[in-house]
């Protein structure tokens, strides 16, 4: 749902939420009877079939009316449901299981009964003359009490927040797990494919030379020398698979150095726009490194564009960023452009991504991570 304003309403806006509220009463009336009904007439496939229909219904009533409690108190009211599985049959399982939903039930009784009173004292207040001074004391108090209420009961539990939380941690495990055993691979290919290998052949010609050194010295030297150029190749590539791991420019420099130099190394200018003071976490840096790195090589590989910009903003508790640039658009984070991979790293750390690239450009991608600075703290001698 879309957060609420951050206001309280006054007399005149409460009054038209309490006019909405006396309204919607009877789709409310109506709604709970139908869940009522179809929950009994599951024992046949008529039931089934209407809860397929109200169950949906009942949330977006539901939803309708944290709107409203939600512009009464200031303050959003957040959605309590658990995420709905594709299919009919799974998804009515799931919402049937779901504790908000007898949670919603529970506030139906409520908004058919004790809340439609406190709404209806507010609009009878203010259609007569006499109440009319009443009603402009009365109104923000009696919705606000109606709103709280409403909250109390919309809103998710500690039980539904921890069933949440653990939903959440155990998809993004699984996700952190596979991407993990993916860089693993990665990591093992590159060794076997380059430095390994090297190395063996390093082996080979120093064997080969000992074996000639009393026969034929100057085969031996030449042997020894294709040796070390062989050794420096492979400490070069042994680098570079480090570097894949954790980059010492981000160890060197930290963050802000660090995506400063990839805009050096891009053939696309790249604008900055860097805050981020101190150093934060050192695994939280280089997700958040590597998904810069991966979303600007999509944008030279793939956008033709001629400008990209990042930027990192840092508050104190929330790290945000952005990379985006001025290309064709059309990016799909479905297409193996390596988005997936960054999800899966910011994941980890309650990360949340989202992709913007409408065909025509332009793309952008932001993020933003939860985390604490790991700057040394100071004080005052």
């Amino acid at each position: 749902m879309q957060p609420a304003p951050t206001r309280r309403a006054g007399p005149l806006k409460a009054s038209g939420i309490a006019t909405a509220h006396v309204l919607l009463f009877t789709p409310v009336v109506v709604v709970f009877v139908l869940v009522v009904v179809s929950s009994v007439l599951t024992v046949v496939w008529v039931g089934v079939l209407l809860l397929l229909a109200v169950l949906p219904l009942s949330r977006l009533v539901a939803d309708l009316h944290r709107t409203m409690a939600a512009t009464v108190l200031g303050e959003p009211v957040p959605s309590p449901y658990l995420p709905v599985p594709p299919g009919p049959l799974r998804g009515l399982r799931a919402r049937a299981l779901d504790p908000a939903t007898w949670r919603d039930l529970l506030w139906m009784m409520w908004a058919m009964s004790g809340g439609f009173v406190l709404s209806l004292l507010v609009v009878v207040k203010m259609l007569g003359v006499i109440t009319l001074p009443l009603w402009w004391y009365a109104a923000v108090p009696l919705m606000r009490a109606r709103s709280l209420i409403d909250r109390a009961i919309l809103s998710p539990g500690r039980t539904e927040q921890l069933e949440r939380r653990v939903h959440d941690l155990t998809a993004s495990r699984a996700v952190v797990v596979d991407h993990s055993a993916a860089e693993l691979r990665r990591i093992e290919r590159d060794l076997h494919d380059g430095p390994q290998a090297r190395l063996a052949a390093v082996s080979l010609s120093l064997g080969l030379a000992d074996d000639l050194f009393e026969t034929d010295p100057d085969a031996a030297r030449r042997l020894i020398n294709e040796a070390r150029g062989t050794s420096s190749t492979a400490l070069g590539e042994l680098r570079d698979v480090v570097r894949g791991i954790h980059p010492p420019v981000l160890a060197d420099r930290g963050l802000t150095g660090a995506v400063s130099a990839l805009a050096l190394d891009m053939a696309v200018p790249v604008e900055l726009a860097l805050d981020v003071p101190g150093r934060l976490p050192a695994p939280v840096e280089s997700a958040v490194y590597f998904a810069v790195a991966e979303c600007l090589a999509n944008t030279a590989k793939h956008a033709g564009a001629g400008q990209s910009w990042v930027t990192l903003r840092y508050d104190g508790a929330v790290l945000r960023a952005e990379v985006g640039d001025d290309g064709r658009g059309g990016a799909d984070p479905r297409s193996g452009s390596g988005l997936p991979g960054v999800a899966a790293r910011l994941a980890a750390f309650d990360g949340i991504l989202s992709v913007s690239s409408p065909t025509g450009g332009p793309t952008v991608v932001s993020w933003e991570v939860p985390c604490a600075s790991s700057s040394p703290k100071t004080t005052r001698s």
